[in-house]
């Protein structure tokens, strides 16, 4: 594993994120060889004093369609937008358009009000696409479709595609575009962040421990349920990760990225690791001029997003977009 702290200068950085690079993407499988065309349709559309809610689908493959929430803010232009990632709950973008679930979750709505564009769509096994005779969060028929994938690298995918969407509406600027997720919804912003130059802001909150110092890395590799990277099995056997969460923040690079890490989180054990993860990767932000683009603001409210951490967050965004 590529130790962060040891990397010296822009030229050592650049041949070593082609090496991460290949090896998280190794990791996350194969991903589909051809973007679709996203065909986007609205379904229908609620209007509120300063923003219109509309519910949309658009393909993410061939096959395949997403249903989101989508909220346009009225009467501006050029405005940014911020793609809002649902955590593992059965009723998936509803939470964060506010209508169901945990209301400091309502990701899409709160920015929304604030003047932002927003997206929450469903990722798979979630909300209107939670499989057939399967509970929620039950990757089988996920797998048994695309036994080369893995459930993050898919969530990746469709992720992209989400910007896609975002970048193409009316009034967005396609320049100023972040993202915000609580939990599962953490680590799949920061994989998007990662891998999509879209991305200028990116807020993760309880998104992850590092995989070297969690004390239940099988999280990771279940054998039933949501398995989210079947291809780390092995290295959770041996305790030799070939990346941890600071090589996925460096590749995100010099975007900003707030972390909103929990010192009492009740799912992610070891959680003071993040901090570490964050000091390994911002000798990288430094060495592109951008140490003061990567932050990781701790609390101690527990697996969740407590009003503070929810006003850094509008600051971020303010900041950063």
């Amino acid at each position: 594993m590529v130790d962060l702290a040891k990397v010296k200068d822009l030229t050592q950085w650049r041949e070593l994120r082609e090496e991460i690079t290949a090896t998280v993407r190794e990791v996350l499988g194969a991903m589909p060889k051809q973007r679709p065309v996203l065909q986007l349709k609205v379904i229908d559309e609620t209007s509120y004093p300063t923003y219109v809610r509309k519910r949309v689908n658009y393909f993410v493959e061939e096959w395949e369609r997403v249903t989101a929430w989508l909220f346009v803010p009225e009467g501006k232009d050029e405005v940014p937008g911020v793609l809002c990632c649902h955590q593992t709950t059965p009723q998936g973008k509803d939470e964060p358009a506010g209508l169901e679930g945990d209301p400091a979750l309502a990701f899409a709505q709160r920015y929304a009000e604030r003047g932002y564009a927003t997206l929450a769509p469903d990722c798979i096994t979630a909300g209107d696409r939670i499989s057939v005779n399967l509970k929620p969060y039950d990757t089988k028929s996920f797998y048994k479709e695309r036994p080369k994938m893995s459930a993050l690298g898919k969530m990746l995918w469709d992720h992209t595609l989400a910007i896609d969407v975002l970048c193409e509406t009316r009034r967005v600027d396609p320049g100023r575009v972040g993202v915000i997720g609580h939990s599962l919804g953490g680590h799949n912003a920061l994989l998007l962040s990662a891998f999509d130059e879209r991305i200028q802001a990116c807020v993760s909150s309880c998104g992850f421990t590092r995989f070297a110092d969690d004390k239940e890395p099988t999280r990771w590799v279940r054998d039933n349920g949501f398995v989210y990277l079947p291809k780390l099995r092995e290295a959770v056997k041996t305790g030799e990760f070939p990346f941890d969460w600071e090589h996925v923040l460096a590749l995100g690079a010099p975007s900003a990225t707030l972390l909103l890490t929990a010192t009492n989180d009740t799912v992610f054990s070891n959680t003071r690791s993040c901090g570490k993860a964050a000091r390994q990767a911002r000798n990288v932000y430094k060495l592109l001029g951008a140490g003061e683009a990567l932050e990781d603001y701790v609390h101690d409210a527990g697996h969740c997003v407590p009003q503070e951490a929810l006003e850094k967050a509008d600051e971020w965004f303010e900041r950063w977009l």
